[in-house]
């Protein structure tokens, strides 16, 4: 890999990025670009989905670009994702994918990746738009409306019930941007039926958290008629816990992700539905964009990827 010895001024990008004032990106000039993706916990099976879906389509790309895949051990390890981040820089990486396991805390690393002449892509958790304006950065979002996507499950969950219902919702990681709009687009849906939240906890996206606390909601709210998960990992847990307080279709489950176990918890009846947001090709969406950028060098824009409704009529 070439880069230029003679440092520019400065480089004006009028919308959603900030580049490294420096050198013409390899993408450019024809060296193979190096791009990282950086996810969130590999033991989530959403970010092996993500994984597999990158690494397709850089074996597709007839090696047009170099794939450097990496996750962390679980959800809330930010800081072994800062320093993955760094890693990325230190190896020269071209451009990182970077799913945020924090919307704040990440936002340092990607400046100094940005200031070594690295193009960052946001995806799946929005950075914070307060932190990005501080450090005087805007990087660009690829990512799914998941406000909309949880607006979508809950609307769906709500005509199975009926006003004066009450449900519980369980969070993510407290703070994580994706996570927020996922309780926000639960709530549109629960408030305009007219639905009792009584409960909102954040069980940080893993399963064994999701199911304490779905039992003891069982046990404090006995008539509790439906528990909206913001991913299906804790949906898992939450299934779990129903079937041990011996309540397996007596109360809904609603999740997020689509990943394969509940598909078929969902051909089971035993979780009402799920959001696709598409991990297959999430990834996928910012490499495409990060090559695009690499070889254009044009100001870009935040870029919304789809979101579907999973029930048991589409899996059919």
């Amino acid at each position: 890999m070439r880069y230029c010895k003679l440092a520019v001024a400065a480089l004006v990008v009028s919308t959603s990025l900030v580049l490294f004032p420096g050198c013409k990106p390899p993408a450019v000039d024809g060296t193979k670009p190096k791009i990282a993706l950086i996810m969130k916990s590999l033991a989530n099976e959403f970010f092996q989905t993500m994984q597999k879906g990158a690494e397709a389509h850089q074996a597709s790309s007839s090696g047009t670009y170099e794939l450097v895949p990496n996750g962390i051990k679980d959800e809330q390890d930010v800081t072994r994702q800062v320093q993955l981040v760094e890693q990325m820089v230190g190896q020269k990486c071209n451009a990182i994918v970077l799913a945020p396991a924090d919307s704040k805390a990440l936002v340092g690393a990607c400046k100094r990746a940005i200031e070594a002449g690295a193009v960052v892509i946001n995806i799946d958790n929005r950075l914070s738009e307060d932190v990005l304006r501080e450090r005087g950065l805007k990087i660009p979002f690829v990512g799914p409306d998941n406000r909309k996507g949880a607006r979508l499950a809950g609307e769906y969950l709500a005509k199975q019930l009926k006003p004066g219902d009450k449900v519980a919702i369980l969070e993510g990681v407290p703070g994580a941007y994706n996570g927020v709009q996922r309780k926000i687009g639960f709530e549109d849906a629960m408030q305009a039926a007219g639905i009792l939240i009584v409960s909102s906890q954040a069980a940080n996206w893993e399963a064994d958290k999701a199911n304490r606390i779905a039992a003891a909601l069982l046990i404090e709210q006995p008539d509790l008629k439906a528990i909206l998960c913001c991913n299906d990992s804790m949906a898992l847990g939450t299934v779990a816990a129903l079937k041990s307080a011996g309540k397996a279709g007596q109360v809904q489950v609603v999740g997020f992700d689509n990943i394969s176990g509940v598909q078929q918890l969902i051909r089971d009846k035993k979780v009402l539905c799920t959001v696709d947001q598409h991990g297959d090709r999430l990834a996928v969406y910012g490499i495409e964009y990060a090559l695009e950028l690499l070889k254009t060098k044009q100001a870009p824009t935040d870029r919304e990827s789809p979101v579907d409704l999973i029930t048991a009529e589409t899996l059919k």
